[in-house]
């Protein structure tokens, strides 16, 4: 019997969220059809192969790519991104990974795309080696990424190209989609946050992008540890099979339609990404949030966010706002708060009670950023009046 208020049960506060759908606060507020799709997936046996095939021929559908998988996250997808970008269809690589010392495994990556996420493509065994200058990044110029520095350091250890795709660094996914192509290397693209816009779905493949890492927990509105790999069909493949449960006998096993049986010399052990193995809840939940985002009207949606950032505004008499547009922030929109020591303000409205959340992305530059993405409706008035105690 489901509880009432589990967190209540559990001694665990809820909290005002206007960070947006942040990891550490439990990513997005799913919709009731997710929730009630999660638990009719849970009252069933499938086989996980064959539930992966239908989610890749939907992937593929809203992406464009050749294929696609769910994963438990971004941090997952890109993780199996660089074990097919290093093993491909190699059974003996699969069950060599992390330890790829002893063949090609080497990922570029422009210093201008270096974020604490590229841990986890390095958790499957890649060496990331830095390439290019970060000029235009650090403000110490106006020069991006170019063509020769991806060349320069292509060597036959090079077995991808990874890229963090963000308003600052879009202008270098075309260059190096067109290295990679060239020489053909797959581009691996970290598009994690880069929802909405739904046209994001599609951008990255159009550009040339070989995989493509999305979170389902955010925007999309999935379970908190879902998310998509879209790509080119082998390398997908290869991570699948590097995810599966593998405990199989070889005369039995039915490969998922994704593999090619003859690309493989044997039957793989378990994968790499096997502890992070993707359930038929969440891959059925993902499902049914990318259709509801998919059928969502964005502007109308941002329009909506708008009309209630302006109203929060008005209730805070005094403080100095910016109601940034959609269009300004590639994404939703959001309201700036400028305060002169934006994380003791921070510190102040989480030990309230409710805890507030606003996102501390631009604190250097004193500013508090309300992100009104996962934020409920119920919670506008109480965080008003929480801002204007602290303000």
């Amino acid at each position: 019997m489901a509880l009432a208020d589990p967190y209540r049960d559990l001694g665990v506060r809820r909290r005002i969220n206007a960070a947006g759908a942040l990891t550490r606060l439990g990513g997005a507020i799913m919709a009731p059809e997710v929730v009630l799709a999660m638990a009719a997936a849970s009252r069933a046996s499938v086989d996980m192969g064959e539930l992966q095939d239908a989610a890749s021929k939907r992937i593929a559908e809203v992406t464009g790519a050749e294929a696609g998988i769910v994963t438990t996250g971004a941090a997952a997808a890109l993780t199996l991104a660089a074990a097919a970008a290093i093993a491909g269809w190699d059974v003996a690589k699969m069950a060599a990974l992390p330890h790829a010392e002893s063949f090609p495994r080497d990922i570029l990556i422009p210093r201008t795309h270096r974020t604490g996420y590229a841990h986890a493509l390095a958790a499957a065994g890649a060496r990331l080696i830095d390439i290019g200058h970060n000029d235009r990044g650090a403000g110490a110029g106006v020069r991006g990424l170019e063509a020769w520095e991806i060349e320069t350091a292509l060597t036959s250890s090079v077995v991808a190209v990874a890229a963090a795709a963000n308003v600052a660094t879009m202008a270098d996914l075309p260059v190096m989609a067109a290295v990679c192509k060239a020489n053909r290397i797959p581009l691996i693209v970290d598009a994690a946050a880069q929802l909405p816009p739904k046209e994001n779905l599609r951008r990255f493949t159009t550009l040339g992008a070989d995989l493509v890492a999305f979170s389902g927990g955010k925007a999309l509105g999935g379970p908190q540890a879902s998310g998509i790999l879209a790509g080119r069909r082998d390398l997908v493949a290869s991570a699948l099979l590097q995810q599966l449960d593998m405990d199989v006998s070889p005369e039995t096993w039915r490969p998922p339609g994704l593999v090619e049986r003859t690309n493989l010399r044997g039957v793989p052990h378990h994968g790499i990404g096997r502890g992070f193995k993707a359930g038929k809840e969440e891959i059925v939940g993902l499902l049914t949030a990318l259709d509801r985002f998919v059928k969502a009207d964005d502007a109308a949606a941002n329009a909506a966010l708008e009309v209630r950032l302006r109203d929060i505004a008005g209730q805070l008499d005094g403080a100095k706002l910016r109601l940034v547009p959609a269009s300004e922030t590639g994404r939703a929109p959001v309201l700036e708060i400028a305060v002169a020591d934006a994380l003791v303000v921070s510190a102040r409205l989480q030990r309230g009670d409710p805890p507030v959340h606003l996102s501390e992305r631009h604190a250097a530059r004193s500013v508090l950023t309300l992100d009104p993405q996962v934020l409920l409706p119920e919670h506008d008035a109480p965080l008003a009046a929480a801002l204007r105690a602290v303000l």
